[in-house]
């Protein structure tokens, strides 16, 4: 008969690695960061299957029951980030030995343990990240990451841009070193003037004690962003979970992460665009494109339909008589040596003939010679040498029976 097998025992120092550390495991489940973890265990607070430790250099499996204060702890879930507007005079720490209110007193009652990344001091307001990963904590807070965090920044008093030159290259508070900060002079507000300042540690009140140092007051200060992720429309007070796929695209970056991902919803499917009309090739000309214009009229139809006996697309001159077009030829003459000609699409030359257009120069009009004699005819004249052979066929008799004469040119 075999025994069952029994759980294996956590690992201390100096064994077989097995598992993870015990403040690790805390920090994952949300108890507390890595730090706190280990001061409470160094109290006696936490117990490994059953037995209290006192040294956080323990490893413990997936089959170690542990407990806090006597109440056991959870497997760990996934990580998760807030975004939360911290109010003036709220304490970043989960406790405060002066009694005053903390950040975690006015959290909604909904959100599970969290801790904050980084600290806010008590008269500073703004972006505050909160994490149930302490994990992910302790990487958002590692100086190696680089990430920008910016801030407004009012002022008393009425700096010059050469008076903030020193935050700029670097400047020493108290013999302690600040690395250069990004700093941008917005604009004077009265007696107060509004400064965006950039920084890539987070040193206790480093932005008020560099201020201070070049003779400047802070009077108020907002955190507006933390590396990718920005305060954007939050008011104060309010949370704003990010989405697991942000987080973890941003996880993945290092330095200053591409602004415009943080706390974005995820990008749908880009909308689909239809295709543009095709335009005409001198499309600077309104007149020749093939779509509406700003009267609502179509552009004149192309020259393709000349070629098919329809009316020509070419505008006429201002003020020129429309033409008379015609698709039927002229009657031949009936006279036999007479050859076919068409007849004129006009009349008279002095009556059908269009007038010249504004642009052209007039010309001075002068009388016309008139020749004596009888008024010509339009009809074409008979071949030279070809006598008279008769009226044509149709012609009107003259006033006694005898046929008329053909007039002469």
């Amino acid at each position: 008969m075999t025994k069952a097998p029994t759980p294996k025992p956590a690992t201390a120092q100096g064994a077989t690695p097995a598992g993870d550390r015990i403040a690790k495991v805390l920090s994952r489940a949300g108890i507390a960061s890595r730090r706190e973890a280990e001061r409470m265990i160094e109290a006696g607070e936490v117990a490994v299957n059953g037995k209290v430790i006192d040294s956080p250099a323990l490893n413990i499996g997936p089959n170690d029951r542990v407990t806090v204060r006597g109440e056991p702890v959870g497997q760990p879930e996934p990580a998760r980030l807030w975004l939360y507007y911290k109010p003036e005079g709220l304490v970043t720490s989960a406790s405060d030995e002066k009694g005053r209110e903390t950040v975690f007193d006015h959290l909604p009652e909904d959100m599970p343990r969290v801790m904050s990344v980084g600290r806010l001091d008590l008269n500073s307001e703004g972006l505050l990240l909160l994490t149930n990963d302490g994990e992910l904590k302790r990487r958002l807070e590692l100086p190696s990451t680089g990430w920008l965090r910016k801030y407004r920044v009012r002022v008393k008093g009425n700096p010059t841009d050469p008076d903030l030159e020193p935050l700029r290259r670097g400047i020493t508070v108290e013999g302690e070193k600040f690395l250069p900060m990004s700093v941008v002079l917005d604009r004077h507000q009265g007696a107060n003037a509004w400064l965006t300042i950039g920084l890539r540690e987070g040193r206790n009140r480093e932005i008020r004690r560099a201020i201070n140092e070049i003779g400047l007051i802070v009077n108020r200060l907002i955190r507006i962003s933390y590396g990718p992720f920005r305060l954007n429309e939050l008011q104060p007070g309010q949370v704003e979970e990010i989405r697991p796929r942000i987080l973890r695209d941003q996880l993945g970056l290092t330095g200053e992460a591409s602004d415009d991902l943080a706390g974005a919803k995820p990008a749908g499917k880009p909308a689909l665009r239809r295709p543009a009309k095709p335009r005409s090739m001198d499309s600077s000309d309104p007149a020749k494109r093939t779509h509406t214009g700003p009267t609502g009229k179509f552009a004149p139809r192309s020259h393709a339909s000349d070629a098919k006996g329809g009316k020509p697309a070419a505008p006429r001159a201002e003020g020129a008589a429309k033409p008379r077009f015609s698709t039927a030829s002229a009657k031949p003459d009936t006279r036999p040596d007479a050859p076919a000609k068409p007849r004129s699409f006009g009349t008279a030359a002095t009556k059908t003939a269009p007038r010249a257009s504004a642009s052209q120069p007039k010309r001075e009009s002068q009388p016309r010679p008139v020749a004596a004699g009888p008024r010509p005819s339009s009809k074409p004249a008979a071949k030279p040498g070809a006598g008279p052979k008769g009226p044509p066929r149709g012609a009107p008799a003259g006033p006694k029976g005898a046929p008329r004469k053909p007039k002469q040119r």
